[in-house]
């Protein structure tokens, strides 16, 4: 490595966040710009280690060594080549990423580690600036005509790399915009939506058409799309939003997260003129712990919401990584993110038993206290507290619990694709479903996970697209040896 002694001289840092009382004014991102040789001294903490683990806790396998060393170098265009050479989109995934990578990285064994995520970002954004990053439509056309289902990451990596092959590509998008959850989930605190218009406008220079506003299997029939296109990839995404059938659910007031997000979203790109579901003045009630959760908070406060509580059912995690998670895994721990220090409360092992009304809205929750019984370090089952009872004020009620797999009853029906016993699509080890020529990827494949394992989806499903239309392919293959679950 350029600095072998540099994990030991310099110490982990990230780039400032804007103060609370700036940033929950408006729906910018919250970092502040972080120097490029600031960058440089955290690329030298990379280690000169013999098994770079980060690789394995990568879904996309990103050469994580080489390019911090191509940093510290400052030669940023090498850098540039070895991030783009696993990576589609690296200015999603640096600022949307949880990092498994850092987790598993071999300096994380005992002191912080190394930044990788922030570098990756930085290279991206410094090559935008330097006018590096454009159009590279191919050279040739093979003849044959791919339908993507779907803007989010998974399908905007499958077209990306399906063009790159020569194949001619043709995203179809229900909603206005293209990008999926990446436009009209992910509020825009973590992701300007400028950096997506960015992207978008590249694919499309490089010749990939985009078809907004048209819904596969309801718009346009599954029978006409297989028979137009020599190969169909459904990236449609897990949507059916995971709900909680309790006394008083059908009061107004309560709402799925989505519907609350996408809402917000949609104001702040034009698309919508005023808020149909609003937090400003409510005393607002988060169910669910995860990062949709967390992105319903930091929402609340920037509506301005009077009140703040969230609600896990799981029991709080510990600061430090639990001994049933060893390094380089994957550790359930607690994680506080930017919208949980701007405010509100947080609560664990919290049931929700029942929604309270009055006219027709909800105005209270009752709940219980639960302990769970652990076998192996993990929490398998609870049990609930006698006298623990608890009434919370509530005029909003957001339901952050996940998502249960894709919308069945379109175009996934019309295809008569069969399902996993989770309600995913079932495909075999190639991508490809119960339908020959129709392949799936990402969240409706494998159910709800993170941005960096959509677009590892989406470039293993193209890869296998290709090899179907052509008997081979030049495209690469995933690079990474996934860590299992520990």
């Amino acid at each position: 490595m350029g600095k072998p002694t540099g994990f030991k001289e310099y110490d982990r840092q990230l780039p400032e966040r804007r103060t609370v009382e700036e940033r929950v004014g408006d729906f910018k991102e919250i970092y502040r710009p972080f120097s490029e040789s600031a960058l440089r001294d955290q690329a030298a903490r990379c280690m000169d280690c013999g098994v770079p683990t980060c690789h394995a806790g990568c879904p996309l396998g990103n050469r994580i060594p080489d390019w911090n060393d191509e940093v510290y170098r400052d030669r940023w265009k090498a850098a540039l080549t070895l991030l783009l050479s696993t990576n589609n989109f690296p200015e999603f995934t640096g600022r949307l990423c949880p990092a498994p990578c850092e987790e598993a990285c071999v300096l994380a064994i005992d002191a912080p580690a190394v930044t990788i995520e922030q570098i990756e970002k930085t290279i991206i954004e410094h090559a935008f600036d330097q006018g590096w990053v454009q159009p590279q439509p191919p050279t040739r056309r093979t003849g044959k005509r791919v339908a993507v289902i779907g803007s989010g990451p998974a399908g905007l990596a499958c077209a990306g790399q399906l063009n790159r092959a020569g194949h001619t590509v043709t995203v179809i998008e229900r909603d206005a915009r293209p990008g999926g959850l990446l436009r009209y989930g992910i509020p825009d605190f973590k992701l300007e939506k400028t950096v997506v218009d960015r992207r978008i406008a590249l694919m499309e220079a490089e010749g990939i058409q985009f078809q907004n506003g048209l819904q596969a299997g309801v718009d346009i029939s599954a029978d006409d799309l297989y028979a137009d296109y020599d190969a169909l990839v459904l990236c449609c995404g897990s949507t059916r939003p995971r709900d909680l059938p309790l006394p008083g659910r059908d009061l107004a007031g309560i709402h799925n997260a989505m519907e609350f997000l996408t809402g917000q979203n949609r104001v702040l790109s034009g698309e919508a003129r005023s808020l149909d579901i609003s937090a400003k003045g409510k005393k607002a009630i988060v169910i669910g712990g995860g990062d949709t959760g967390s992105d319903c908070i930091g929402t609340c406060h920037r509506q301005e919401a009077s009140s703040v509580v969230n609600f896990e059912l799981l029991p709080q995690p510990p600061e430090d990584r639990p001994d049933a998670q060893p390094w380089p895994y994957w550790p359930v721990r607690l994680r506080t993110s930017s919208s949980h220090e701007e405010g509100g409360q947080r609560h664990w092992n919290i049931l929700t038993r029942q929604f309270i009304g009055d006219r027709g809205r909800v105005v209270a929750l009752e709940t219980l206290e639960v302990r769970w019984i652990e076998e192996n370090g993990r929490p398998v089952r609870f049990e609930e507290i006698d006298g623990t009872q608890r009434r919370w004020p509530a005029d909003l009620v957001l339901l952050a619990l996940g998502f249960a797999g894709p919308e069945a009853d379109t175009i996934v029906a019309q295809l008569d694709l069969a399902l996993d016993d989770r309600g995913n699509i079932r495909t075999e080890d190639n991508h490809m479903t119960s339908r020959p020529g129709v392949f799936a990827a990402g969240d409706a494949r494998r159910g709800q996970s993170l941005v960096v394992w959509a677009i590892s989806e989406g470039r293993e499903a193209a890869r296998n697209v290709d090899r179907f239309l052509m008997g081979h392919s030049d495209l690469p293959a995933k690079a990474c040896c996934d860590l299992p679950r520990a």
